[in-house]
């Protein structure tokens, strides 16, 4: 019998509350026009009523031709929210967010894709207050 090593590894995931579904909720938020835009993306934002924040992404075929390359960057961007939803801000919290990409992102962006992410969602914030 060959001896096994698990390792634990606590598993970080989105709740599925924590997500916009439908596109009447991804409408409600776009047609705010409550936004902010940088070079790589564009998010959108509504206080939305409840305890917890949501989020939607929008990462387009037209944009991102190869499904691989949009998974990752819908990865990075929902890592992204996760973390930060616990955020001291209270807003934060009781707010919808879409974002949208607007041109394909290299391999090696993935770090500048992170910090514009976290400083437009800080700017919302901000101007929500």
């Amino acid at each position: 019998m060959k001896n096994f090593i698990f390792k634990f590894v606590e598993i970080h995931s989105l709740p599925k509350n924590c997500r916009l579904l439908k596109a009447v909720e991804f409408s409600a938020v776009i047609n705010l026009k409550y936004q902010a835009s940088s070079d790589l993306i564009q998010i959108y934002a509504k206080p939305n009523g409840l305890a917890y924040a949501r989020i939607g992404l929008i990462v387009s075929k037209r944009i991102e031709r190869h499904a691989v390359k949009r998974n990752w960057i819908k990865r990075i961007l929902r890592e992204t929210f996760r973390k930060n939803r616990h955020n001291e801000y209270e807003h934060f919290k009781k707010m919808d967010w879409v974002i949208r990409l607007r041109r394909p992102i290299p391999q090696n962006d993935s770090i500048q894709l992170v910090s514009e992410a976290k400083l437009l969602m800080l700017q919302l914030q901000q101007c929500h207050d």
